[in-house]
Parts: C-alpha cells; sequence; structure tokens
C-alpha cells in the first residue's frame, strides 16, 4: 500500500498488501551458506583429528607399565602431566566437536554466538598451550631417561613414552589448526558482527 504522499504525487494503489521485513534477519545466500558449512567442517576435521591424537597420546602413556621390574609412567611427575593434559584436550575435543556438529546441522552456535566465539578461541589457546608444555616436559625427561639405565633395561618403557609424547604434540599441532580457525571467526565477530565473513 503506498503512503498518503505517494498517492498525491500521482502513484497508484497496490491491490496487494505490503509485507513488512524484518531487519533483524539477515539474508545468507546458497554459497555463503555453503562457505559456512565448509568451514565449519574444516573446524570439525581438525577436532577430530585433535581429539584421536590427543586420546591416542592419553592411551599410550596410560599402558605404559611393563610389570614390577620396570619403571611405570606414574612414577614421574612429567608423563604424569602429558597423561593430564592430553586427558583434557581430548574430553575438550569431544565437547567441541558436539558444538561443531550442532553448528552443522542447525545453522546456529550452541551458546549464544558472542559467548561461543570467545569461549572457542580462548579455551583454543588456553589448551594448545597446556599440551605444548606438557609434551615439551615430557621431551625433556624422555631424554634425561635416555641417558641413564631406564631406556637401556627397559627400552620399550622409553619407546612407549616417545610415541605418546609424538602423538601429543600431533594433537598439538592440529589444536593450533583449531585455534587459528577460532581466531579468524573472533576477528570476522569484531568487524562484521558475524562468526563468518559473508
Amino acid at each position: 500500500m503506498l503512503s498518503p504522499q505517494a498517492l498525491r504525487n500521482g502513484g497508484t494503489p497496490s491491490p496487494h498488501r505490503r509485507i513488512p521485513t524484518s531487519t533483524t534477519h539477515q539474508f545468507h545466500s546458497t554459497v555463503s551458506e555453503q562457505k559456512l558449512r565448509r568451514f565449519n567442517s574444516l573446524i570439525l576435521v581438525f577436532r577430530l583429528a585433535t581429539f584421536c591424537f590427543s586420546l591416542a597420546s592419553s592411551v599410550f602413556m596410560l599402558t605404559n607399565s611393563r610389570g614390577s621390574s620396570s619403571p611405570h609412567w606414574y612414577d614421574f611427575d612429567t608423563f604424569r602431566f602429558v597423561f593430564a593434559a592430553n586427558a583434557i584436550v581430548a574430553v575438550y575435543s569431544l565437547f567441541e566437536m558436539v558444538v561443531s556438529v550442532w553448528e552443522i546441522s542447525r545453522g546456529a552456535t550452541l551458546l549464544p554466538e558472542i559467548l561461543q566465539v570467545w569461549f572457542d578461541f580462548g579455551h583454543d589457546q588456553v589448551f594448545a598451550y597446556l599440551l605444548l608444555s606438557a609434551n615439551s616436559a615430557g621431551i625433556a625427561l624422555a631424554k634425561a631417561l635416555r641417558r641413564t639405565d631406564t631406556c637401556t633395561d627397559t627400552s620399550a618403557f622409553c619407546i612407549q613414552s616417545d610415541i605418546s609424547i609424538a602423538l601429543g604434540f600431533a594433537g598439538f599441532l592440529f589444536l593450533g589448526f583449531s585455534s587459528l580457525l577460532s581466531g579468524f571467526r573472533v576477528v570476522s565477530f569484531i568487524i562484521n558482527g558475524s562468526r563468518f565473513h559473508l
């Protein structure tokens, strides 16, 4: 329907009722939706890789005992730190995978968008540094054990510790990639008010 001003200026009234448009909903093209879905799928792949490597690292460290005469992983504080850090990151990555699947399937974040963006970025940073410090400490202990009789008597213990630490570093690498993508989402949110530049 035209306004009285438009009618005075020679406009003709429309036979169709005008439907008011809402400014709260943003229009997303199909291409933009596909880009967002691909971006979220990439984050999901990195989260899955982080989960797998951190869980494998935890399992390798947890099962690193060869009998009563062999050293146990829990006898060393550093190896306990490696196990705990990888286990925490595995649980966090599992939670983030659920959040990513939610976001891909529903098209919305689990938490309010501003909280979700900062939650992901902050926790990615904290847990990446946790993994890096734990695995770096683990490498230092593994090198020190190589110079002692521990690794000459029971080399399987040292090899399995090395594998666990290497898997932890792989988990750190993929968590670092996730952190870069969550950082991109933070910057996009700050600049555009949305977690993805559309």
